[in-house]
């Protein structure tokens, strides 16, 4: 929460960078996928974003409601005016995040970024943070494995098993409801 709040929402920059932050959280995008991000591969009205992954596959990830508001503020108020700041003649009118200049932002400005607000806020976190912190919230909010992998992208059930550091809590509610002999009242026999 304080690294989400942390951009001045009163300047183009905090605006994108509120925006970014809440992407990269929402989404559980990699940092290339999201700075690969065009204006037209966001569907505002189904909440949801189209991102070319690792091995050029495809995948539609859903985009939650704070992230959705977040953009909506920095395509109304925040890219307009990072995009009056391009030299070219031609301004980036496909990317979606703009850097001061009014280009494509790139992976390394992203990294800055977030490092940047994370040590103002005075906490730790980088863009792999907000997609581990994604893949583990679902996890212990009860999503399958199986979806986790689809959202994050990862062609290997293997490779998402890494976000599988579960709570002990949840494990214990887990094991509490399901078990018929854990000594709940649910399971008692």
């Amino acid at each position: 929460e304080h690294l989400l709040e942390a951009p001045d929402p009163n300047t183009p920059e905090g605006i994108r960078d509120r925006c970014i932050m809440e992407m990269l959280y929402a989404t559980g995008l990699r940092v290339s996928e999201l700075v690969a991000l065009d204006i037209l591969d966001i569907d505002a009205n189904l909440g949801a974003a189209r991102v070319m992954g690792k091995g050029r596959r495809e995948r539609v990830t859903p985009v939650g409601k704070f992230a959705r508001v977040a953009l909506e503020q920095y395509l109304e108020r925040g890219r307009p005016a990072l995009a009056k700041r391009s030299k070219r003649a031609e301004v980036e009118d496909s990317a979606l995040f703009l850097n001061h200049r009014g280009r494509r932002i790139t992976d390394r400005g992203v990294r800055w970024l977030v490092k940047k607000h994370a040590t103002d806020s005075g906490v730790t976190g980088s863009p792999h943070t907000f997609r581990h912190s994604f893949a583990t919230h679902l996890l212990d909010g009860g999503a399958d494995l199986r979806s986790v992998q689809m959202l994050l992208g990862h062609a290997k059930l293997s490779t998402t098993g890494v976000y599988t550091h579960v709570s002990q809590a949840r494990l214990r509610r887990v094991y509490d409801d399901a078990h018929p002999r854990s000594g709940s009242k649910k399971g008692d026999a």
